[in-house]
């Protein structure tokens, strides 16, 4: 008599563990782990839904479009909506590499779908966006990196919203077999407003919490970009609350704006599992935050920074194109 096989039903910590994000295994806090601290006051955000915010959401959910904003319950989500900015993940939920402090999912990714530029494009079309950020997942399965999808997205948005304002925040493109200045350089002969590309930490953390890439590499790659272009807008992001010291991000600032970085955001830490990802190290005071901006602005002499307890790296993409832009363009 031929053997029954009786598939077995995984519990809900098990297809965790499968799926794992964050820390690797052997470092993640695990689930006997403490919960975070109470946030205070200032990490807290009040529901506004406006006219734009409730437009933009029966049109995601009518046609089945999905953003980052929704998907990963940005806080900012409710502002940005009104200003007709929203955010888009490319190519695929699932990434190469894993990083201490984010939440989408390591894995082996699916094949790209050729008709995701146009999709994203028609996104865009649709919900009448003036600013579009456009990012995604590390793709080292793809000889380039997947650059010239990246490419082909911002043509498809342009032809679709001439318009519309773009960013793309890319990885480092390091594939197999293609040299990551050749992918950067394809993705900027697309012509995007704004080259971004996160730091994320501050050098002395950076292995650890962004093992898969290169504080020095991450600089190198926003040099190649002003290089290419002289005149492209370029922008970078750190997470403080990792375990940093105010001194290190200043100088993390200061790496960021040699390498002729125009943009700088700086936000909060928040942990996104208690499970497996690094815990938060300490609530950064808005004071802090201030004078990070102070520093960046005033000593370093970015075009915008922006630095709040809810900064995240598309908020007020669209404002810190134009005023960096303005900048760029009265100093050229």
């Amino acid at each position: 008599m031929a053997e029954v096989l009786i598939p077995k039903i995984r519990t809900r910590d098990e297809v965790e563990r499968d799926l794992r994000r964050g820390l690797p295994l052997h470092q993640a806090p695990g689930p006997d782990a403490a919960r975070p601290a109470r946030r205070p006051e200032w990490l807290k955000v009040r529901v506004r839904r406006g006219e734009n915010f409730t437009e933009l959401q029966d049109i995601m959910r009518t046609r089945g479009l999905h953003t980052v904003c929704e998907e990963a319950a940005c806080p900012n989500i409710y502002e940005c909506w009104e200003a007709r900015e929203a955010t888009f993940l490319l190519g695929g939920d699932r990434c190469t590499r894993r990083c201490a402090f984010c939440d989408v999912m390591t894995a082996r990714p699916e094949p790209l779908d050729p008709d995701e530029p146009a999709k994203i494009a028609e996104a865009v079309r649709l919900m009448g966006l003036r600013f579009a950020v456009i990012t995604g997942v590390a793709r080292d399965d793809r000889p380039d990196a997947a650059s010239a999808h990246w490419a082909a997205t911002i043509e498809a948005v342009r032809a679709a919203m001439p318009g519309c304002g773009i960013e793309v925040l890319i990885p480092d493109f390091k594939g197999r077999r293609e040299h990551p200045r050749d992918s950067l350089a394809r993705v900027i002969a697309a012509r995007p407003d704004v080259l971004a590309h996160n730091l994320e930490t501050v050098r002395r953390l950076h292995p650890r919490i962004r093992p898969g890439f290169g504080y020095d590499a991450s600089l190198r790659l926003l040099a190649w970009a002003k290089e290419l272009r002289a005149d492209q807008v370029t922008k970078s992001n750190i997470i403080v609350g990792m375990g940093e010291t105010e001194d290190e991000v200043y100088e993390a600032m200061a790496d960021l704006r040699e390498v002729g970085c125009d943009v700088l955001t700086i936000g909060q830490y928040l942990q996104p599992s208690a499970s497996w990802h690094l815990p938060v190290d300490r609530w950064v005071h808005p004071d802090e935050f201030a004078r990070y901006k102070a520093f960046g602005e005033g000593e370093l002499g970015f075009a915008w920074v922006e630095s709040g307890p809810l900064v995240r790296s598309s908020y007020h993409a669209g404002k810190q194109y134009r005023s960096a832009a303005a900048r760029l363009s009265a100093s050229a």
